[in-house]
């Protein structure tokens, strides 16, 4: 018998990586290599689902700054990227996203890369709203 979840077990939304996924071998370059445009699409869909989740609803990538990488990504790698909300504007949210991956089952996490990626909330219309207060 399966008992009913108590609040309790839920997890919060904003708690451990807002994405988590495995660089397979369709996600290489043509060297090999995890192509970086890959890790960056995983960071914005991080970025964006936090994003989204404050904004209360669609948001739009409208800037990405201060992209690092600091080590390769391998096929197999587990990759996890974790946001936080640096600043929330009247229709804007700045979100810090920096992405770690696992090597093999019991290997300490590795930083692989960090950025800065800004949303803007929008409406039905396609255009700006503003974002809801807490």
């Amino acid at each position: 018998m399966i008992d009913d979840a108590s609040d309790q077990d839920v997890p919060e939304f904003t708690t451990g990586p807002a994405i988590r996924t495995t660089a397979m071998p369709a996600d290489t370059n043509p060297s090999g290599d995890i192509f970086g445009g890959w890790l960056l699409a995983q960071m914005d869909i991080a970025g964006g689902n936090v994003a989204a989740y404050r904004a209360r609803g669609r948001v739009a990538t409208v800037g990405i700054e201060a992209m690092t990488f600091h080590q390769p990504v391998l096929v197999g790698d587990e990759v996890s990227c974790y946001a936080v909300i640096q600043r929330v504007g009247r229709t804007s949210v700045r979100i810090r996203v920096t992405t770690w991956v696992r090597r093999g089952f019991c290997s300490e996490p590795i930083k692989v890369t960090e950025g800065v990626f800004t949303y803007v909330a929008i409406g039905p219309d396609r255009r700006p709203r503003v974002v809801p207060s807490e």
